[in-house]
């Protein structure tokens, strides 16, 4: 989160609880089978309730991707909703780390709502975003805490995004990741898991602890091949890839009472082979290429 903040999108700019509803059911009679809210924070929205009474109707699996601040508030509505698989955001273990990449003194809440969820039989995974100089260091930390607990921790490569001072040097790879556990753990601990069916995640486990771990290298070694993801933002835009600049109004079209089917299948159709199109690591050194692809943090969906 940037110290100045972010200017925040006007209510009128953003779907109704009932416009995502109605979106979401024309992605799902087009074959979408698993519905993701994430953010941005989904829990901000004072209508998450309603969202999630309302997309629990479909015959989807629904899940969540939250900071973990409010997540003790919503137990029940989540329950309600069927509700079962929980990403939560952490990039370190460190409160004084925590309060330098969130701004918020707010350490001790999540990993309380984190073994809260757990309690309440919740499938967790963790995602951690790694920085050299930041947090890469606690790579180790982050296994270990698999051996207690049966959460996956997703180890994820910084990507390049509008305000986040990307570049390559910060960046953590699957190699250097893998570097870190082989120098910790044996090779006969060490254990290569299946991967999902259109994995974002090369997972591990480590013998004899509860979890597992996965590495998200979107840039070193992307999984481009099996993508089947795609994006709608909290103002109802489509981006088909989130290294795209380019994205897909769909709110307009459906506000004008126009169909959007073929919005959405133009934009699938539209996916490039690699990254956006980026297909050497070295063209994400050019900042121009994702000058205009908005931060994370702004993108809400």
């Amino acid at each position: 989160m940037p110290a100045e903040g972010i200017a925040l999108s006007p209510k009128a700019s953003l779907m109704t609880a009932d416009e995502i509803f109605a979106i979401a059911q024309t992605f799902v009679k087009n074959g979408v089978d698993k519905i993701r809210l994430t953010g941005g924070e989904p829990l901000l929205r004072k209508d998450f309730p309603e969202i999630v009474s309302k997309l629990s109707a479909l015959e989807v699996s629904l899940s969540i991707t939250t900071n973990g601040i409010l997540i003790d508030r919503h137990i029940e509505v989540l329950k309600n909703a069927n509700i079962k698989k929980i990403n939560l955001s952490l990039d370190t273990l460190v409160s004084s780390k925590f309060h330098s990449v969130t701004l918020r003194n707010q350490f001790e809440k999540v990993i309380d709502n984190l073994h809260l969820l757990l309690n309440h039989n919740f499938q967790v995974k963790v995602n951690v975003v790694l920085m050299k100089g930041f947090n890469d260091n606690e790579i180790t930390d982050f296994v270990n805490l698999t051996e207690s607990l049966p959460i996956s921790v997703r180890f994820i490569e910084f990507m390049p995004f509008a305000g986040n001072e990307w570049d390559r040097s910060k960046m953590v790879s699957q190699k250097e990741i893998l570097s870190q556990v082989e120098d910790n753990f044996s090779s006969d601990e060490i254990q290569k898991l299946e991967d999902e069916k259109n994995f974002t995640a090369r997972t591990y486990k480590i013998k004899g602890f509860q979890g597992d771990f996965g590495i998200i290298s979107s840039i070193t070694n992307p999984f481009c091949d099996s993508c089947n993801r795609i994006r709608l933002t909290a103002n109802g835009k489509i981006k088909n890839c989130l290294f795209s600049n380019s994205e897909t109004d769909l709110l307009t079209a459906f506000r004008k009472g126009e169909s959007i089917t073929e919005l959405i299948s133009a934009s699938v159709k539209s996916k490039k082979k690699v990254r956006s199109g980026m297909v050497t690591i070295s063209e994400m050194d050019d900042p121009n290429l994702h000058f205009d692809n908005r931060s994370m943090i702004a993108i809400g969906g």
